[in-house]
């Protein structure tokens, strides 16, 4: 995904060429080839990438001169997979539209987990001056973030890094588990299940979280007989139904909307009615299987657009957070299953 260049003898020349001639990574050769202010870079790496250009015959970007010197309008974002997962591809749509509303171009790649496709990216996206970049995943998780990016004004979006080195924007996990279970308590549930994953994740622990908060603030003490571990598919909730229905519970948050179908199969083989003799509650807002099941089923929808937004957001200083981790709330989607 380099973008190329002509040697002196014709055959073409990238960064990638001359970095791995010099000994330094991509974006040290970019700051050099671009003369970019404020680089820290040392005197010996600074004359290897100086002779390696002379001795390829590199032939820097014409584009990403101008945009050096005009001030690059790009700004790249960099994913494993969100672009070929549905809802996940939202967050896309929602750093498309905010980079254009400030007048920006967004440049995505796609790299589906590929270690060797993402730096081609990254360095594609060095070689054109972006303004910064999003480094985005499908679902949210804490990452190991590429060295390479230690070397460019970069946001984290639906993933975090552990030392909290990198601004991150992820779903508040907490909240929208409150929010879930905060629905089966207005409609006049106080026996509520909860089918959490047995996938470590934020998504286990702060839904959990939320759970327990909602169920505490509305003086409901906490039933552990009521909290069950699934897989996070389909499967997972069809075989949990028989210790649903051994539990006694009337209403069940689900930890996520395929866990929810697969309890939708199981209640209705054991003949039970929703939402009639149970409500049943999902998360993630997978519209491709929460508005279509039947009843069409209330979610708290993870909001992947606004991730996306908010990313672009806090790369150009127009949003923050003290804490370095900006959370995204996750709102409740009403259907007919409560």
């Amino acid at each position: 995904m380099s973008a190329t260049e002509h040697g002196r003898n014709g055959p073409a020349v990238t960064m990638r060429d001359v970095a791995k001639a010099a000994g330094v990574s991509v974006a040290t050769v970019s700051h050099v080839v671009n003369d970019k202010p404020g680089a820290r870079i040392g005197d010996d790496a600074r004359r290897r990438v100086q002779e390696a250009v002379v001795e390829l015959g590199y032939r820097p970007n014409a584009l990403a001169k101008t945009l050096s010197q005009g001030g690059s309008r790009f700004i790249g974002l960099v994913a494993d997979a969100i672009a070929t997962t549905p809802f996940a591809g939202q967050i896309i749509h929602g750093a498309q539209d905010e980079a254009w509303k400030h007048g920006y171009v967004l440049l995505v790649a796609n790299t589906e987990g590929n270690a060797a496709v993402e730096n081609d990216a990254i360095a594609m996206m060095l070689e054109h001056q972006v303004h910064g970049i999003l480094y985005s995943t499908w679902y949210h998780r804490e990452i190991v973030v590429p060295d390479v990016l230690q070397q460019v004004d970069t946001v984290l979006v639906d993933c975090f890094a552990a030392d909290g080195e990198f601004p991150a924007v992820v779903p508040d996990e907490e909240q929208g588990g409150r929010t879930a279970t905060e629905e089966l308590l207005a409609a006049g549930h106080r026996r509520i299940a909860f089918i959490n994953t047995t996938t470590p994740s934020p998504a286990r622990t702060g839904r959990l979280a939320g759970y327990r908060a909602a169920l505490e603030a509305s003086g409901i003490e906490m039933d552990e007989s009521l909290v069950f571990s699934a897989e996070p598919q389909q499967e997972g909730g069809y075989r949990t139904t028989p210790r649903i229905l051994e539990s006694g519970a009337t209403a069940v948050f689900c930890h996520n909307d395929r866990v929810a179908m697969g309890l939708y199969d199981g209640l209705r083989e054991a003949g039970v009615r929703v939402p009639e003799d149970i409500a049943v509650m999902g998360f993630d807002n997978q519209e491709v299987i929460a508005a279509h099941v039947r009843p069409p089923l209330s979610t708290v929808a993870l909001p992947h657009y606004e991730l996306g937004a908010a990313g672009v957001r806090v790369l150009l200083g127009l949003e923050s957070d003290e804490s370095h981790r900006l959370r995204i709330a996750c709102p409740a989607v009403r259907r007919a299953s409560v």
